[in-house]
């Protein structure tokens, strides 16, 4: 189920319909989220649910079984881990592993032709099985308690909001709210809604409205534009982040509606100063679950500056596997590793912003067009296009810009502008000025929600799936 569909906009009005007459009934209210959620789920293919229901009483168990014979929790949080890897490992690796084989063999002149499954990839495993370890792995460590209450657990693991998507929600923050119940003020009801509205007009308006020109830039020959190229890879570091980020912003909206408060997962990544103030405001929620419970644990940069480099390329490289099964993703990682290992090196964003004047405004430009590079190698469909586009992007003897911006159209031309000054505007800092807190902005601001509405419904692209659902 689409949060830009009419079915789930059905499906929320009964579900808030509902809502206010069993919220302070805890287990009801847990009941009711689990049914609700696993209905939103299961719309788009319901045998998948016997999956999400299986991997989440494997980890209900296990937390119970940590708690109740710690001298054998090694063996507990193991078996969660392996029907979590498992599960991923099957139904989104297993047929990445056997290509990698049969190339390997026919390399060794001994051809093997294994079959791949063609297994059907469940939306949203990535982020529910990381979810779900978090929790045995917080009860492992002593974090958090396990709940007794199966209704609660699965509220938690199964809550719509972000269940296919995201933000990653720790057991150890949203587990007490469930338990405890959770009040809704009249802030609540505003500030989430003015988080819906903006995430449904990043996601329809300049997601949706850029999706079609991005995939018939890379469903066809490589176009020799240098200018072309780079306008098609600025439309696709928009069009993920504002499909991205407007997902989450929906999730948030709707799950303080619920009395529930998930955590910011962007924080406008193309003002980053640098890539490890880009990773602390990408994905939030991911870069902090593997800093947590891969990085840190494999002893981040407390055994010298070379195992800390290894451990951050570790967990950079497993971060672009989490995105897909390619060597194209395993790549876009490494790159990240490798700005990272640069900027640790060298220093070179604390150096550059040293400039007067221009000197932190250089190191933002800088920043955005390494992601930039990055991106081609998530967007691409093949490393070898992955190249070819790389190679238009420094090809500089085609500057013409008169055949790009033809083929771009002047709508995606004005919504490129409208990204940049949306990022521009923080980058520049305009929003910490006086004017912004003062009482008389909420009523600008309701007006501006009301013109921003409109804008969706005038100017909204054709709809499309999210792209984190492929994930």
């Amino acid at each position: 189920m689409l949060f830009n569909s009419l079915v789930f906009l059905i499906f929320a009005a009964v579900f808030f319909a509902i809502w206010p007459g069993i919220k302070n009934r805890l287990i009801l209210r847990s009941q009711f989220i689990v049914a609700a959620s696993f209905i939103f789920y299961g719309w788009w293919d319901w045998r998948f649910l016997f999956l999400i229901i299986g991997s989440g009483l494997i980890d209900f168990l296990c937390g119970l079984a940590i708690e109740k014979w710690p001298t054998r929790k090694k063996l507990f949080l193991g078996i969660s881990l392996f029907g979590n890897i498992g599960s991923l490992a099957v139904f989104k690796y297993l047929d990445f592993f056997i290509e990698n084989v049969n190339s390997a063999g026919g390399l060794l002149g001994t051809p093997l032709n294994i079959t791949p499954t063609e297994l059907i990839l469940p939306v949203g495993i990535s982020f529910y099985t990381f979810q779900s370890m978090s929790y045995t792995i917080d009860i492992y460590r002593g974090e958090m308690k396990p709940t007794r209450h199966l209704s609660h657990f699965f509220a938690y693991l199964s809550m719509f909001p972000q269940l296919v998507a995201g933000p990653i929600v720790r057991a150890k923050e949203l587990i007490p709210a469930i338990e405890n119940g959770s009040k809704t003020t009249g802030e609540d009801i505003w500030v989430g809604f003015r988080w819906i509205v903006h995430g449904y007009f990043k996601k329809m308006v300049i997601a949706d409205s850029f999706a079609p020109k991005i995939a018939t830039a890379f469903d066809g020959p490589v176009v020799d534009s240098s200018v072309y190229w780079w306008l098609i890879i600025i439309m696709f570091a928009f069009q993920i982040y504002c499909d991205f980020s407007g997902y989450s912003d929906i999730a948030r909206g709707l799950g303080r509606w619920m009395g529930f408060d998930f955590p910011q997962n962007f924080n406008h990544p193309y003002a980053a100063e640098g890539f490890r103030d880009f990773w602390s405001r990408w994905h939030i929620s991911l870069s902090t679950w593997f800093r947590d419970y891969v990085y840190v644990p494999l002893g981040g940069s407390r055994k010298g500056n070379f195992r800390g480099h290894t451990n951050m390329w570790i967990t950079m490289v497993v971060s672009g596997l989490w995105h897909g099964a390619a060597w194209t993703f395993i790549v876009w990682g490494a790159l990240h590793a490798l700005f990272l290992s640069l900027e640790r090196i060298t220093g070179w964003p604390r150096r550059v912003a040293g400039i007067p004047f221009v000197g932190r405004y250089m190191v933002i430009v800088l920043t955005f067009i390494l992601a930039c590079v990055a991106w081609v190698f998530f967007r691409a469909e093949t490393f070898s296009q992955a190249m070819s586009v790389t190679n238009q992007l420094v090809n500089f003897s085609n500057l013409s810009p008169q055949t790009a911006f033809r083929k771009i159209g002047t709508f995606k031309l004005l919504l490129i502008g409208l990204a940049f000054s949306r990022e521009a505007f923080f980058a520049l800092r305009l929003d910490q000025l006086s004017i912004f807190k003062h009482p008389q902005y909420e009523t600008f601001r309701v007006g501006f929600l009301a013109m921003i509405i409109v804008l969706t419904v005038m100017f909204r692209g054709p709809g499309a799936s999210f792209v984190y659902f492929q994930f």
